[in-house]
């Protein structure tokens, strides 16, 4: 059995004591007064107040649906953002946008199927006469190759219908929708 050095034990025991806040420093101050340390660690533990951005940005995710019809005034801006990431590999939204491998979507709302200027569609869109509104767009995710069989769309649908609402929410508010 190894037993430790006396010298050992004591430097130890200073090391110890000095890295809990023990040691050499006067003790003159009271029980009740906090410790210099505990001022910071106050200081640090208050939240920061809310930037204006940060509020802007809550407000506007809010007030996104605002002006829609419900039950689209209702979704969730939040679950419509997420499940439209299922659709951004092919589709964008911004006013202008390019086609990917589905057509730009800004203004679909009241705009005839497969009529995107540079996109080219496939024979059973092009023979259609769809014109898209929140309930046709609502069918056309539950499942676009039974919807409009023929259709060149390989995505399988967004089967919860709480997805939808949110997803055709979210396009409508992104895409430029007026109830007119």
């Amino acid at each position: 059995m190894t037993f430790l050095k006396p010298g050992l034990i004591f430097a130890s025991s200073l090391l110890l004591v000095s890295a809990c806040g023990g040691g050499d420093a006067p003790s003159n101050t009271t029980a009740d007064a906090p410790a210099a340390n505990d001022t910071a660690t106050e200081v640090a533990a208050t939240p920061e107040p809310e930037t204006p951005a940060a509020d802007t940005e809550a407000a506007e995710t809010v007030n996104a649906f605002a002006a829609l019809p419900e039950p689209y005034q209702s979704a969730d801006y939040n679950r419509g953002r997420r499940t439209f990431k299922l659709c951004q590999s092919c589709h964008t939204l911004n006013e202008g946008g390019q086609n990917l491998v589905g057509p730009n979507l800004y203004g679909i709302f009241g705009r005839g199927i497969g009529t995107v200027e540079g996109f080219t569609y496939s024979k059973a869109v092009q023979e259609s006469d769809i014109v898209w509104t929140p309930e046709i767009l609502a069918e056309w995710l539950e499942s676009p190759r039974n919807f409009l069989p023929g259709n060149k769309m390989s995505f399988a649908g967004v089967r919860r219908p709480e997805d939808r609402t949110a997803v055709i929410a979210y396009i409508m508010a992104e895409t430029g929708y007026t109830s007119e």
